[in-house]
């Protein structure tokens, strides 16, 4: 609601909009504002409250671009994690290559099937992490040094993302930089 909001209140500023319609915009943005922070602080005392889902929130906040957000999507989304293959868990926030062929025609590879609120907030994830994650920075960078599309870049970085937080969870050791890297 707050994004369409947003899109709402820009495509009004570039028709030109009367003032009071500007205050009826910002009160909207403070209301919604006051709940999504109200939801978000039940999500975090939720999680807080129950030990092994902290522990994991732990455990996935340990790994660069993983925020508070990311953590409890992968959470509340997929149970599963930490009991999957790095395949498995690709395919299931739909961030493996899925192909595209028939009979002799192969066609391109793309993403799809799975739990897509789980790879938006990936996505989301990974642009962070393409930036300040010390393992992941390098690989974004040179993927874009091979002329990948951006797109592309985030996607593969996310799909490392999963990856990832599937084997931390998996072994319950949070993230740490290997000495070398």
């Amino acid at each position: 609601m707050r994004k369409r909001l947003k899109a709402q209140i820009s495509a009004r500023k570039k028709q030109g909009v009367s003032a009071d319609l500007e205050t009826m915009d910002d009160d909207l943005q403070d209301v919604l504002g006051a709940h999504i922070s109200v939801i978000e602080q039940r999500v975090e005392n939720v999680i807080a409250q129950t030990e092994p889902l902290a522990a994991k929130a732990n455990l996935l906040r340990s790994i660069p671009g993983i925020g508070p957000v990311s953590a409890a999507m992968l959470i509340a989304e997929l149970p599963e994690l930490g009991r999957m293959t790095s395949g498995e868990a690709a395919a299931i926030t739909s961030l493996a290559p899925v192909p595209h062929d028939s009979g002799a025609m192969r066609g391109r590879r793309a993403i799809a099937g799975g739990r897509r609120s789980l790879r938006h907030v990936l996505f989301q994830a990974a642009l962070a992490a393409a930036s300040h994650n010390p393992v992941l920075k390098p690989v974004a960078k040179r993927l874009n040094e091979r002329g990948k599309p951006h797109k592309l870049v985030i996607i593969a970085i996310a799909r490392r993302l999963i990856t990832i937080a599937n084997a931390i969870i998996k072994t319950g050791i949070p993230w740490q930089i290997q000495p070398g890297e």
